[in-house]
C-alpha cells in the first residue's frame, strides 16, 4: 500500500505530513514515559522484523499479493505510540534506501500505514480483549484487529487519491476497501500466529494490555530476534510474491497508474536490488538484510535517545 510519488497531489501531501508529523511528535513524547530503558531493545526488534516481514509479499487472489502491515502486532506488544514509531523507522528506511514510497507521500503513507492502522486497530484490539477471556481471546482479538487496520489504512489511501483527483471516491473506495478486505486476511493470520509464537517465549510481552512497568528485556530475545528477522529478510523475501500488492493492482485497474512519477531522490538500492549484483535473488536477499540492520540500529539509537539508560542501570544487565 505504498503510496509512490505522483499519487498524491501538493495540498494532500502537505496535509498528510502536518498530520504525520504531530502524530509522530505525540508519540514520541508518549514514548519517553511508556518505554523502560530495559526494554528499548524491543523496539528494534520489533522494527527489525516488521522490515523483513514486509519484504515477503503473500499471493492473495486475481494476481495480486499483500504484505504484513504489523502496526497493530507491534502496538499489542510494545502499545501504540512505539508502534507508530517502529512504523516510522520502518518506512523512513523503505522510502530513502528502496524507492518504496514516494517521498512526496512519505507523509501519506505514515498517516495511513503507522497513524490511522496503529489507532484504529489498537482501539479495535483493546476494546475486543477487555470482552474476549483468555488466551484465545487475545488470538481472536488481534486477529480481527489486524485486519481492521489494514481495511482502515486502505480507506484513508482511497480518500487522498481522491483528494489528489487521482481517482474519484466512489470509484477507488469500494475497490481499494474490498481487495484489502482479502490481504486484511493474510495480516490477522499472521498477526495472532506471531502473536502466539511470542507468547510461547516471553509470555510477559504479551499481557492483555501493555503497561509501563519496568519489564525485562533479555539480551537473548533480541538477539535470536535479530537473526530470525535477517533469516525472513535473506531466505524468505527473494521468493516473495511477484504479483502486484492491492494499491498497484487497484491502479493498474482503474488507470491511474501511469500517475507514478519517478523517484525525487535516487535511492542507493531501489526495489531491494543493490547495484553490481546481477542475480535478482542475491540482490534482493542482501538488500532486504542490509534494510533490516539499518532500521534495528536506527530505531535502538532513537530509543536509546528517547528513552536514556539511569546512570545506577547503565551496567546492569539488559
Amino acid at each position: 500500500m505504498h503510496i509512490p510519488d505522483g499519487f498524491v497531489d501538493g495540498k494532500t501531501a502537505v496535509a498528510a505530513g502536518v498530520l504525520s508529523t504531530i502524530g509522530l511528535g505525540v508519540a514520541v513524547r508518549r514514548v519517553r514515559r511508556e518505554i523502560s530503558p530495559r526494554r528499548m531493545p524491543l523496539l528494534g526488534l520489533a522494527a527489525a522484523f516488521l522490515f523483513a516481514a514486509q519484504l515477503v509479499n503473500f499471493p492473495v487472489a486475481g494476481g495480486t499479493s499483500g504484505h504484513l502491515l504489523g502496526s497493530v502486532l507491534v502496538a499489542a506488544l510494545l502499545g501504540p505510540s512505539a508502534a507508530v514509531v517502529v512504523v516510522a523507522t520502518v518506512l523512513i528506511v523503505q522510502c530513502l534506501l528502496f524507492a518504496d514510497g514516494g517521498l512526496s507521500a512519505l507523509g501519506s503513507n505514515l498517516f495511513d500505514m503507522g497513524i490511522l492502522s496503529t489507532a484504529g486497530g489498537y482501539l479495535v484490539y483493546r476494546t475486543l480483549v477487555r470482552r474476549l477471556r483468555g488466551l484465545r481471546g487475545q488470538i481472536a482479538a488481534i486477529a480481527f484487529a489486524g485486519w481492521f487496520s489494514v481495511v482502515l489504512a486502505s480507506v484513508g489511501c482511497a480518500g487522498q487519491l481522491a483528494w489528489s483527483g487521482t481517482v474519484a471516491l466512489t470509484t477507488g473506495l469500494p475497490v481499494m476497501a474490498a481487495l484489502h478486505m482479502l490481504i486484511g486476511l493474510g495480516e490477522g493470520l499472521i498477526s495472532a500466529l506471531v502473536f502466539l509464537a511470542i507468547h510461547r517465549v516471553r509470555p510477559e510481552l504479551t499481557a492483555a494490555l501493555p503497561s509501563a512497568g519496568p519489564g525485562k528485556a533479555a539480551a537473548s530475545t533480541w538477539e535470536y530476534g535479530l537473526c530470525a528477522a535477517l533469516g525472513i529478510a535473506l531466505f524468505v523475501a527473494p521468493m516473495a510474491s511477484p504479483w502486484p500488492d492491492g494499491l498497484a493492482r487497484v491502479a493498474s485497474r482503474l488507470g491511474f497508474a501511469d500517475k507514478a512519477a519517478a523517484p525525487l531522490v535516487p535511492a542507493v538500492a531501489a526495489h531491494y536490488h543493490l547495484p553490481g549484483v546481477h542475480s535478482a535473488t542475491i540482490a534482493t536477499a542482501l538488500a532486504g538484510g542490509l534494510g533490516t540492520i539499518i532500521v534495528f540500529v536506527l530505531a535502538l539509537v532513537l530509543g536509546r535517545i528517547l528513552v536514556p539508560t539511569p546512570p545506577a542501570t547503565r551496567d546492569s544487565s539488559c
